[in-house]
């Protein structure tokens, strides 16, 4: 089965209603029966909303976060369609990937 790699980047403390966005986004994509689905805290990065540096003291949910999910292309839309669905306005690229699982 040909499937990809969906990534949405948000800020970790971002919230969709009274949820913390990626949590939101990674249990709907298992609800879809998405293959997997990871969340990458960054320490620094830039975009959109500016640039943003983990120092000594707390940014306060402000570092940038990807939620990565391996998907069918079919999934894929399904989740680009809830996120402009639910008004979520989010970066993402998608790439096609081969995924397996190591070992015997």
């Amino acid at each position: 089965m040909a499937e990809v790699c969906l990534r949405l980047y948000s800020r970790e403390g971002e919230r969709h209603r009274t949820r913390l966005l990626y949590d939101y986004l990674l249990e709907s994509a298992h609800g879809i029966g998405a293959t997997g689905g990871t969340v990458f805290r960054a320490s620094a990065g830039f975009g959109r909303h500016g640039l943003r540096e983990e120092f000594f003291f707390e940014l306060g949910g402000e570092l940038p976060v990807i939620i990565e999910l391996i998907v069918t292309q079919t999934q894929a839309d399904a989740i680009l369609a809830l996120c402009k669905e639910q008004q979520l306005s989010l970066f993402y690229t998608l790439m096609p990937v081969t995924a397996g699982i190591t070992g015997g």
